[in-house]
């Protein structure tokens, strides 16, 4: 898809922002496991694991890099990622949310090439609420 396309799409994703629709993401084997309010994301129970850029980037909740959003929608990234991993100053906590109790059916993912990865499928652990992740310290 185009660069024209990929506009279209992300114009629609705000268009429902409007309304605070939830638009749930999905895993290459078509489960959802988040939820985008946009421009934050959500886990299956709500809690706040991220957000996205207007230019459709996605962020954890530290500001730090964790792939782009897709037309599906679904989170990729490269396999490998070269140089400093990108942080941006994220939106305010939004707090929790009541995910929806049914979701639409995911629609057909295509297959991705080697150099991508499906991170909710392969990293979810990128993806961490506000209490946990990788920089955070450990209560003894």
């Amino acid at each position: 898809m185009g660069m024209e396309s990929a506009q279209i799409q992300l114009e629609k994703l705000m268009a429902r922002d409007s309304r605070k629709k939830p638009i749930p993401i999905y895993t290459t084997q078509g489960d959802w496991s988040a939820l985008l309010v946009f421009p934050h994301i959500f886990d299956p129970v709500g809690e706040w694991i991220g957000w996205v850029s207007p230019d459709r980037n996605v962020f954890d909740v530290d500001g730090v890099f964790v792939g782009w959003l897709s037309d599906e929608p679904r989170i990729l990234r490269r396999r490998i990622i070269e140089g400093e991993l990108l942080r941006r100053e994220g939106p305010p906590h939004p707090g929790r949310i009541r995910p929806p109790a049914t979701v639409p059916l995911p629609p057909m993912m295509a297959e991705l090439p080697f150099e991508i990865i499906d991170v909710l499928d392969e990293e979810p652990q990128r993806l961490h609420t506000t209490d946990t992740g990788e920089f955070k310290e450990d209560l003894d």
